[in-house]
């Protein structure tokens, strides 16, 4: 497969990387060019900003938890039709899962894409150092192409002047983009806020566009991506098991509700499964569905209006009655549980399938990426099912000890063990947002699951 390509990567996190994105595939949107777009790592909101600025979806692609061939075969069919693919790295290009390899990072998809690297650093009160980053960067990974450098929050263009005579074109500084507070993308404890366009005016993204096309030489990069190799045939994802395992998943999908992989979802339609999205916040009562899936998001900031909607509370619990499959990641975790605690003290009462209590912090409570053991059947299948996934979340979990625990868990980092999954009944709620090409069989156990509870309401 030959597709163009180019790794939009950081010298570290918060330097721009997203701003560069959206304003590069605006700038080549208006060129009459198609654009697939890509997110390294475990990021959910990101993305959003790039389904925003190529009006395509946007896809994980996460070493350490979907493997070399899961994520070549995504990136193979995702840009199918495309004219090119810009993949956003994560934090800095080298760092991942490890502080001593490449392993989970940026450097390790653009390896295994061997895709093009386009740098993007602060250059902010920097002039010559640039030379000495570049050349760091450049030299680190002999098996990694630093094709070029975007200078961030420069001053001038006579700024821009001075960092391109600084790094003598070895490599070459592709542009810049000025420093504009006004134009930046507004954040808060999870990273940017989701790009909904009630909260994040498309004059930004217009406007990002635009400053790609002046400041930077948007053609130079194109060309970049153009020189990329062939890459080697993939298989694409094909179904799993059972042509004929056909059921309904009520999808969870709203302002509090909306981190999901793609792959996941993509993975469920292909072994039969329709996704049905509905809104805890807004829909009165769920849809005629045979599961449900209730990803991470921001239960905390919507808690009230979600203990409001009694209604729906009342179906989802009807529904656990009637041993309907439920399954819910973070987020979803705090919604079907007894009640979220906001930081102001306040209990906003949940659907109580899991009879414990999500008690928001002020600070970060679990960053990481982990490993899961499951410790009996679930709706996924036997016991001694491993799959990979990640967690990042505020909230901590108070329950009662007589609360089954179904997952042994394990932290990348520091290899700490501890329970986790908790279950009751045909209900499986966790922390953990899993990531399911690390193991095919999650997405075929609760796709069974569901299409069984289909077959016993016919």
């Amino acid at each position: 497969m030959t597709i163009p390509r180019l790794v939009i990567a950081g010298t570290s996190s918060n330097v721009g990387k997203t701003t560069v994105m959206v304003g590069l595939v605006r700038a080549l949107r208006a060129r009459g060019l198609r654009v697939a777009v890509f997110k390294c790592g475990p990021d959910y909101l990101d993305p959003t900003y790039h389904v925003r600025a190529a009006d395509a979806p946007c896809h994980n692609l996460d070493g350490w938890m979907m493997g070399r061939e899961a994520v070549l075969s995504t990136f193979t069919r995702a840009s199918q039709g495309a004219d090119i693919a810009l993949l956003e790295g994560v934090m800095g290009l080298f760092d991942g899962a490890s502080p001593t390899s490449d392993e989970g990072s940026t450097a390790e998809i653009a390896k295994w894409l061997q895709a093009p690297v386009l740098l993007v650093c602060d250059a902010g009160g920097m002039a010559r150092s640039l030379a000495a980053l570049a050349r760091g960067f450049s030299t680190f990974d002999a098996e990694l192409q630093i094709a070029g450098l975007i200078c961030n929050r420069i001053g001038s263009r006579g700024h821009l002047d001075l960092l391109r005579k600084a790094t003598g074109g070895s490599p070459p500084v592709m542009g810049g983009l000025p420093k504009e507070a006004a134009l930046a993308f507004a954040d808060r404890h999870l990273g940017l806020h989701r790009a909904d366009r009630a909260t994040v005016p498309e004059d930004l993204f217009v406007a990002w566009g635009d400053r790609v096309s002046e400041w930077c030489d948007v053609e130079a990069i194109v060309a970049l991506a153009r020189a990329a190799p062939a890459l080697p045939d993939i298989p694409a994802l094909e179904r799993i098991v059972g042509q004929g395992a056909r059921c309904r998943i009520g999808l969870a999908f709203d302002e509090a509700f909306h981190f999901y992989y793609d792959d996941n979802l993509r993975r469920l339609e292909s072994l039969g499964a329709e996704l049905v999205r509905f809104s805890p916040l807004r829909d009165a009562h769920l849809p005629d569905v045979d599961g449900l899936y209730f990803g991470g998001g921001y239960p905390e900031v919507h808690a009230e209006v979600l203990s409001r909607n009694i209604s729906m509370r009342h179906d989802v619990a009807a529904f656990a009655e009637a041993q309907g499959p439920i399954y819910g990641e973070c987020g979803g975790l705090m919604y079907l549980s007894s009640g979220i605690r906001t930081v102001d003290g306040v209990l906003h009462a949940m659907v109580g399938l899991i009879p414990g209590e999500a008690e928001m912090r002020d600070r970060l409570q679990a960053l990481g990426y982990v490993e899961v053991e499951t410790q009996d059947a679930t709706m996924f299948g036997p016991s001694g099912l491993r799959f990979r996934g990640h967690q990042f979340r505020y909230s901590d979990f108070r329950l009662p000890s007589d609360v089954e625990c179904t997952y042994s868990v394990r932290r990348r980092r520091g290899g700490e063990l501890f329970q986790e999954g908790y279950r009751q009944g045909n209900t499986l709620a966790s922390y953990v947002h899993a990531h399911w090409a690390s193991n095919p069989l999650l997405a075929q156990g609760f796709v069974q699951a569901c299409a069984e509870h289909a077959r016993r309401g016919q």
